[in-house]
C-alpha cells in the first residue's frame, strides 16, 4: 500500500495554474495560425508548410507543464509512504500469568488457550522475526530474550504456568518487555491479558513505552460474563488495556474465543507492518533538472522556430 502526503499541502493551489496555461496556449496557437493565413506571400507559405505547428507546439507545452507539475508537488513537500512485504519489527508477546487467568470462560483455561496460541502466532510469524516471552502477574519475569529459535519459544510458552506471585502489575510488564526490545530498529510489544491490574499504573506504563519508543497491542482475554476461578468469578477490564494500546500508537483488541485470540494476535502483526517514508523533493528536482535540459535542446534543435 502506497501513501501520498504532503508537508506543505496549501502549495498545490498552484496546480491550478496549470489547466489556465494549457487553455492560453491553444488560443495563442490558433491566433497566430489565423495570421500566418493573411500572408501575401504564397511563396512564404510554402516554406513553412512542412512544419506542423500543432504537434510542435504540443510536446514543448507537455513539457512545460509536466516540469511545473513537478516543480509544484516538490514544493509542496510530496512524501510517499509505503509498507514494507515482511515486518521488521521485534516482538516481545506478554502474557498475564495471574491467578484470574484461571479463569474457565475458555477451556480448559484462559492461561493454556493463551500459551496455545501464542504457539500457533510464533510458528505462523517470518522465521527471521525475532520474539521474547515475557510473563507477568505481581512481578514480571522473562521466559525467553529475543530470539528466531522457534523450538526455544515454543519451550518457554509450553513451560509456563499459573504464578503464585498475587497481583497483576502491568507497569513492570511494560518495562520488562521494553527493556528486551531495548537496541532494536523499532519494537512491539504484545500484552495477553485480562486486564485486571491491581499493581502499577496505567499512566505510567505509558509513559515508559513512549520513552522507549515501544508500540503496545493489547489483547483483552475473556468473555464478557467471566470465567470461575478457585477464588471467585473473574470479569474482564477493557478500559485500561484500550488506554496502554491507543496511547503507544497500537490497537486494542477483544478476544472472547480461541479463533478470536489468534485472529488478535495476527491482526496485530499486520498492524505492525513497518511504513517507509520517502522525502520526493530531490527526486523530482533532479527530473525537473532533466526535462529542463532536454526541453531546452529540442527547441534548440529539432523544434527550432525558423526565422
Amino acid at each position: 500500500m502506497i501513501e501520498f502526503t504532503f508537508t506543505n499541502g496549501h502549495y498545490l493551489l498552484f496546480l491550478l495554474i496549470l489547466p489556465f496555461l494549457f487553455l492560453i496556449h491553444f488560443v495563442a496557437l490558433k491566433t497566430q495560425r489565423h495570421r500566418a493565413l493573411r500572408f501575401a506571400n504564397f511563396d512564404a507559405i510554402a516554406r513553412i508548410r512542412g512544419i506542423d505547428f500543432f504537434s510542435k507546439n504540443i510536446v514543448i507545452l507537455v513539457m512545460t507543464l509536466v516540469i511545473l507539475f513537478l516543480l509544484v508537488l516538490s514544493l509542496s513537500g510530496l512524501n510517499i509512504i509505503r509498507e514494507s512485504e515482511a515486518s521488521p519489527h521485534s516482538f516481545v508477546i506478554a502474557i498475564d500469568s495471574s491467578r484470574s487467568m484461571e479463569a474457565d470462560d475458555f477451556s480448559p483455561s484462559r492461561m493454556e488457550v493463551a500459551k496455545e496460541v501464542a504457539i500457533e502466532f510464533i510458528e505462523s510469524a517470518p522465521t527471521d522475526t525475532e520474539i521474547g516471552i515475557v510473563s507477568f502477574s505481581g512481578s514480571a519475569l522473562i521466559e525467553q530474550e529475543l530470539t528466531t529459535s522457534r523450538s526455544l519459544l515454543r519451550d518457554s510458552l509450553e513451560s509456563l504456568e499459573i504464578s503464585r506471585v498475587g497481583g497483576t502489575d502491568i507497569y513492570d510488564a511494560v518495562v520488562t518487555g521494553s527493556n528486551l526490545l531495548s537496541g532494536e530498529k523499532s519494537g512491539v510489544l504484545l500484552l495477553i491479558s485480562d486486564g485486571q491490574i491491581n499493581v502499577g499504573g496505567v499512566e505510567e506504563s505509558i509513559n515508559y513505552a513512549k520513552i522507549k519508543g515501544i508500540t503496545i497491542h493489547s489483547v483483552a482475554m475473556g468473555t464478557e460474563g467471566g470465567g470461575l476461578t478457585t477464588y471467585g468469578l473473574s470479569q474482564i477490564d477493557k478500559k485500561s488495556l484500550e488506554a496502554i494500546a491507543y496511547n503507544t500508537g497500537g490497537n486494542y483488541f477483544d478476544a472472547s474465543d480461541r479463533n478470536s485470540l489468534l485472529a488478535s494476535l495476527n491482526d496485530a502483526f499486520e498492524n505492525s507492518r513497518m511504513k517507509v517514508e520517502i522525502e520526493a523533493r530531490e527526486y523530482l528536482l533532479i527530473i525537473v533538472i532533466i526535462l529542463f535540459v532536454l526541453e531546452y535542446i529540442l527547441i534548440n534543435t529539432r523544434y527550432k522556430i525558423l526565422p
